[in-house]
């Protein structure tokens, strides 16, 4: 089979080879699945790099999350086992992992709500407890992690405030439900969210981001307000200053969806669940904005690298994106 593999670290573009390999081999448990779409997230960036908090050995296959077919038909979601992730044309994972692919969504879809809308819906929801009513703070609002949240902050019943860089992603943001998109580059986030807010700040912030996006956040939360940690999509991790969480009397929550995975499996399968109700009722629908064939994957990991990317590109099998 095709797979992409990484041999040494570095930038996606230039470590990433599309090389003939043997399938992998499922163990106890696992199960081999067909590829029918791969989703490219950060974290695919940061392996590539050497920089994520999982380290696989060398040479492995990048991507994350992907959705495929079982040899009995079934239509999964799985995270696949590393070393031999997701940009490739099999993969294996665990069988008691598997989630059932919603029927409302096609296979890129699909693929898409795996990681993103279970981290917002967690870090929403059972991290930061949002209410209806509230408003939620969102940066990269129009990126795979962040478009997610907007979607699911909205579906809460909160008021949403999308952070994007450029008038481009100000757009999507607003398509997406933003009542309130802000442009960082040309607009100062916290005087427009004390203004939009009456003074009072935002009740709950989702950080993928981290760096200045966390240092603006902590000037205009709201007492009592709760601030995601989601990522460190600029590069920069934020030291946060405890005296002044004290002061304004807020909370900085930290969020690594993939304990879930082995600490509260159940919560995981009742979070898709209600992602699956929501996507069956056009609440929520994953943003795609490129499908690409397996032969682009490099390029295309390398653009969300970059943060020039939008929504969640797909990687899907030869022939397929046409």
């Amino acid at each position: 089979m095709q797979a992409w593999r990484v041999h040494r670290n570095g930038e996606p573009s230039e470590v990433m080879r599309l090389e003939e390999t043997d399938r992998p081999t499922s163990g106890a448990g696992q199960v081999l699945i067909e590829v029918l779409a791969a989703g490219i997230n950060f974290p695919d960036a940061l392996l590539c790099r050497g920089q994520y908090q999982v380290r696989p050995p060398l040479p492995f296959t990048p991507g994350v999350e992907i959705c495929g077919r079982t040899a009995d038909g079934r239509r999964v979601l799985a995270t696949p086992a590393l070393p031999n992730g997701g940009f490739a044309e099999y993969v294996v994972a665990d069988e008691a992992a598997l989630l059932p692919a919603p029927d409302a969504l096609d296979d890129a879809e699909a693929a898409a709500l795996h990681i993103g809308y279970q981290t917002g819906w967690f870090g929403l929801h059972r991290r930061a407890q949002l209410q209806a009513g509230e408003t939620l703070l969102v940066h990269a609002a129009a990126g795979g992690v962040g478009s997610a949240a907007v979607q699911l902050g909205k579906a809460a019943g909160a008021t949403v405030i999308g952070v994007v860089g450029g008038s481009g992603k100000a757009k999507i943001a607003t398509e997406l439900g933003c009542d309130l998109v802000i442009d960082r580059r040309s607009e100062d986030i916290v005087a427009t969210v004390k203004e939009a807010t009456g003074g009072r700040g935002a009740d709950v912030v989702y950080d993928p981001v981290g760096g200045d996006a966390y240092a603006k956040s902590v000037k205009c939360i709201a007492f009592e307000g709760r601030v995601v940690v989601v990522g460190f999509a600029s590069g920069v991790i934020p030291t946060p200053a405890l005296n002044h969480a004290l002061v304004k009397n807020y909370s900085v929550l930290g969020l690594h969806w993939g304990l879930y995975n082995t600490k509260d499996p159940a919560a995981v399968r009742a979070c898709h669940d209600e992602l699956t109700r929501l996507a069956a009722q056009g609440v929520i629908k994953p943003l795609i904005s490129e499908r690409v064939e397996l032969a682009e994957a490099a390029v295309a990991v390398q653009r969300v690298a970059d943060g020039i990317s939008t929504g969640r590109i797909v990687v899907l099998p030869t022939g397929a994106a046409r």
